[in-house]
């Protein structure tokens, strides 16, 4: 169920142009025989993920945590059905609206952009070859993101007004819009399921800890989609508070102890900032019209396309292996 990607082109165009001149191509691998990136349906991802919790014997269970009570010695949790856990910590992964996250006090910073991602899947005749593409159009990139099959998954960027009125068109004219955009390179593109559209802005958390409580993925952060490293972030901070704890316990040091999550609050919090910083002058750079601009980029992305070395340092930052990276994500044992 996953597809590597294998390859990588950058166009950077207007919409209306008669041809998409490749600017910048990546393909290569992180290590022999491993790619530099996959693609996988988060359906299949999280049945993955339930399957090992419960051969590891995690207990799940599918309910909220309603409200919990940090003390200097534990966290008592009490969940939706009712009942109450104590544990030494309590993580919130329950995302960019977290309520975990309101409850610790913990405020954000950032900003909307005046932009939506719209989403879809789609098939097409031909075989995309394990060949990701990413258009950057005046209104924001237009990503084709290889599935296994003649799919691909879409993030395409547009104006919050103009994502509305996108995904609000029947279908034939959703489907024009689709093809404008898409190109024919591969026949015939086909939705298989209704786009939606999200919002798109940066906001981190000011601070990644609270009492006895830890924030990973978007509860910690939200990016711009246009470098695709959100999850790969979240995977690094989950990574990353489990080699904490683990060190911490190996020590038998409380792992909700305030030094404990300081550990990880520092591990993470550059790294994300770091990538938040470069999404948002990306996007910048390439979500305009600005002729001068897109020549400067242009004559940006042909050098970095003609430099091995310094291609090498963005698929690895593509592949999520920038910074200190956890043994987890290593493929190494805690």
């Amino acid at each position: 169920t996953a597809q590597p990607i294998l390859d990588m082109v950058v166009t950077d165009s207007a919409l209306e142009d008669a041809t998409r001149p490749v600017f910048l191509t990546f393909a290569g691998q992180v290590e022999p025989g491993e790619p530099f990136a996959h693609m996988v349906e988060n359906r299949h991802l999280i049945d993955a993920l339930t399957r090992h919790a419960e051969a590891a014997g995690i207990d799940l269970r599918p309910v909220p945590v309603t409200s919990y009570q940090s003390r200097p010695e534990a966290t008592t949790v009490t969940l939706g059905d009712g009942s109450v856990i104590e544990a030494s910590l309590l993580v919130a992964a329950d995302g960019a609206k977290s309520k975990l996250r309101e409850r610790a006090g913990i405020a954000t910073y950032g900003w909307d952009y005046d932009q939506s991602g719209i989403v879809v899947t789609v098939s097409h005749e031909r075989d995309h070859k394990g060949c990701a593409e990413e258009h950057f159009l005046p209104a924001g990139p237009f990503a084709i993101l290889p599935l296994t099959g003649r799919r691909s998954s879409l993030v395409w960027t547009e104006s919050r007004s103009e994502a509305a009125r996108v995904i609000a068109l029947p279908d034939d004219e959703f489907h024009a819009e689709l093809e404008k955009r898409f190109g024919l390179r591969l026949g015939e593109v086909k939705p298989l399921d209704k786009p939606k559209a999200f919002p798109l802005g940066y906001f981190v958390a000011q601070s990644f800890i609270g009492e006895r409580l830890a924030l990973v993925g978007d509860a910690a952060h939200v990016i711009h989609p246009i470098a695709g490293q959100g999850l790969n972030m979240g995977l690094k901070d989950v990574a990353a508070l489990a080699q904490t704890i683990v060190d911490a316990a190996r020590l038998g040091i409380d792992p909700g102890q305030t030094d404990v999550l300081e550990n990880y609050q520092r591990w993470r919090r550059f790294d994300t900032m770091a990538m938040g910083l470069a999404t948002n002058s990306l996007n910048l750079l390439f979500s305009n019209k600005s002729t001068l601009l897109r020549n400067v980029r242009d004559i940006g992305l042909g050098i970095v396309d003609r430099l091995p070395p310094l291609k090498e340092v963005f698929i690895r930052q593509a592949a999520g292996l920038g910074g200190e990276i956890p043994r987890l994500l290593k493929g190494k044992a805690l």
